[in-house]
């Protein structure tokens, strides 16, 4: 893997990040946070600058995110069914999102992208749902730039052993989960606060 990431990422730099995180998000299968934890790995070798990664890293996430929502918000539950499986997306997998979306809504679309498989449904089901698009843009690019921050900042720590990211993600995936629910809520609270104060100012 870390041969075919190397070729991606020397060649065609911060627009090959952008880009194969963009079609990941989407469905395609990419190996999200290896090519994150790698990017971090590259930039604690002095190969990349962290700020371009970072700013990729985003980038590529939004993208893909406000893709699938917008062709969840076009083509609708009918499309996701048929071609999801092409895209790694189960039948089971879509119905235990939408689930997860009309219980958990907003924070979903925050943590969705800290919960294997689920980054790639969870713009679908917001589409879907017709969520307004400042709102869907407000938490799920929120939650793409602290999941993409980490996972290349989880590279530069873990350095030459950036490839035990599975192993990594697999055994502390619950506090990952756990910090990603948690900002989310301080996010919510502050901006709680801020509304309260504007009217009553």
């Amino acid at each position: 893997m870390e041969n075919l990431l190397e070729l991606l990422i020397m060649r065609y730099g911060y627009i090959g990040l952008t880009l194969a995180l963009s079609l990941g998000i989407v469905g395609i299968p990419v190996p999200d946070e290896a090519l994150l934890t790698y990017s971090g790995y590259l930039v604690g070798e002095g190969r990349l600058l962290a700020p371009l990664v970072v700013l990729s890293a985003f980038l590529g996430a939004a993208i893909g995110i406000t893709a699938s929502y917008a062709i969840g918000n076009r083509l609708g539950l009918p499309f996701l069914l048929k071609y999801g499986p092409r895209l790694h997306l189960s039948s089971a997998k879509i119905e235990r999102a939408q689930g997860w979306m009309n219980r958990y809504g907003k924070l979903l679309l925050f943590v969705g992208f800290f919960i294997p498989g689920f980054r790639h449904v969870t713009a679908y089901m917001a589409g879907m749902s017709r969520f307004k698009l400042r709102t869907f843009l407000l938490y799920a690019y929120a939650g793409a730039l602290v999941w993409s921050t980490l996972f290349v900042y989880v590279g530069y720590m873990l350095g030459e052993r950036w490839e035990s990211v599975k192993t990594y993600v697999h055994h502390n995936g619950r506090t990952l989960l756990f910090v990603a629910c948690l900002l989310a809520l301080l996010g919510m609270f502050f901006r709680a606060v801020m509304n309260a104060r504007k009217v009553k100012a």
